[in-house]
């Protein structure tokens, strides 16, 4: 790789000649270091170890032959949970890079974990894929948080600052819900079996509504009493809803998977497991608020039906004198009533009387028309029949005049052959032929003698 060419593609710049400043070189040696050298796992001791004012933290990882700068910046320093002492040894997950202004090789931390972490890593992995293959993890599988609990519990350590932590949230946002602490301790061996005899006990009593289980942060090895499968097993089983609070935020255990919420924080776990009493007092003052509209709109709505009521309402006297007049107006109804088929009949009478005058036959302008009908009819009829006889006359002259006897007397003959056939050609005979021939009066039988035909 071409230092200048990769310095000039990345914003730097450079002599006209090539030549690098010290600065430019360390700034593209650090830059190859991080893109093309992947993030990986160191295994060494802690050596020189500084926490700085600005909470980053600088130290030396080491082992029997050979050490590396590190840097561990705050916001990554700060989820650890602990902080690191000289000569102890541990899995580092680092990048490497170049500290520019000297030219140090140097790696940044992003992760640790204590050495033989990854064998535990392991078995968290086996016990979540067990505990998902037989449904515990199941989402649907989750209880419904009781919405407003009267009691809560709170399994976790007296010592712990977690339970300080729950405490002060519930006395600041719910002081109405009593809260009662199933002790237990959070770490170490036994850990484990005691938090599944604090959860025993708090499901046997029945007292609470929502249950508590919360630690502090701190490394795997501290939190892995809420790794143990009886526990898990415990929490699934639980009749009361479990809401998890291990750790910080990027901590996860086995009990957070089987809970039914999982909650970042012990804080936020306190947050979660009940509304606050503000929420409550303001919930409640927008129901009493909502119930004082209705009933001032109930009572509005019940003062104008007894205004229309009072209005509807009249004296028996006043009801009387009207249900006479009504009377009066019926009677006036019926007389009139009684006396109008009467009236239409006899108007209906007189129109049909008007209308037979009119309808009655005329005879004699009709028996007039009808002669002359009569007299033009037989007029048509005797001219039609005379144009006819003359068309006919007509016809049988033309007839007559076309017919071929006419043309016979006039000197012409008609030749056949024996069968009976026109002879109209006399190249279609031979001498010798017997012809018949059709005069205007009488036949003649002759035969051929010679044939001409013309040209």
């Amino acid at each position: 790789m071409n230092f200048s060419d990769a310095d000039g593609l990345r914003g730097g710049s450079s002599s006209p000649d090539g030549v690098l400043t010290v600065s430019q070189l360390n700034r593209q040696v650090a830059r190859l270091l991080e893109s093309g050298f992947p993030r990986v796992w160191v295994c060494g001791e802690v050596s020189n170890f500084t926490r700085a004012a600005s909470g980053h933290w600088y130290f030396s990882i080491k082992d029997e032959s050979a050490a590396v700068r590190a840097v561990m910046f705050r916001g990554r320093a700060q989820a650890v949970g602990f902080v690191p002492q000289p000569g102890e040894r541990f899995e580092f997950r680092v990048q490497v890079s170049l500290y520019e202004p000297r030219g140090d090789y140097q790696v940044q931390v992003e992760a640790l974990r204590r050495a033989g972490r990854g064998d535990l890593h392991e078995a968290f992995l086996r016990l979540r894929d067990r505990l998902a293959a037989e449904g515990l993890i199941d989402p649907a599988r989750r209880r419904p948080l009781a919405p407003m609990p009267r009691a809560v519990g709170v399994v976790t350590s007296l010592a712990a600052a977690a339970l300080r932590d729950v405490l002060s949230v519930m006395a600041r946002r719910a002081p109405h819900v009593r809260v009662v602490v199933y002790p237990a301790p959070v770490q170490g061996r036994e850990a484990a079996a005691q938090l599944c005899d604090a959860l025993a006990l708090a499901i046997a009593r029945a007292e609470v509504d929502t249950l508590l289980l919360v630690r502090g942060g701190g490394s795997l090895e501290d939190l892995w009493s809420f790794n143990d499968e009886a526990l898990a097993r415990a929490i699934a089983a639980s009749p009361i809803p479990v809401i998890s609070g291990v750790g910080h935020e990027t901590d996860f255990t086995i009990a957070d998977f089987v809970a039914d919420l999982r909650a970042p924080t012990p804080t936020a776990a306190a947050e979660l497991c009940c509304r606050s009493r503000a929420s409550c007092i303001g919930q409640l003052s927008a129901a009493v608020n909502a119930l004082d509209r209705l009933q001032h709109r109930m009572l509005e709505r019940a003062t104008l039906r007894l205004d229309r009521a009072v209005a509807m309402l009249v004296s028996p006297q006043q009801r009387l004198r009207q249900q006479g007049e009504r009377l009066q107006a019926v009677k006036a109804r019926l007389a009139r009533s009684a006396a109008l088929p009467l009236e239409r009949r006899s108007s209906a009478l007189a129109a049909l009387a008007a209308r037979l005058v009119r309808a009655e036959p005329r005879l004699t302008p009709q028996r007039q028309l009808l002669d002359r009908q009569v007299h033009r009819l037989a007029q048509a009829a005797d001219l039609r029949q005379e144009r006819a006889r003359q068309r006919l006359a007509a016809a049988v002259q033309t007839l007559e005049a076309l017919s071929p006897g006419r043309i016979l007397e006039r000197g012409y003959a008609i030749v056949r052959k024996d069968e009976g056939s026109v002879v109209k050609n006399a190249l279609d005979l031979r001498v010798g032929d017997e012809l018949s021939v059709e005069l205007g009066r009488g036949r003649l039988r002759v035969g051929v003698i010679q044939v001409h035909g013309l040209l």
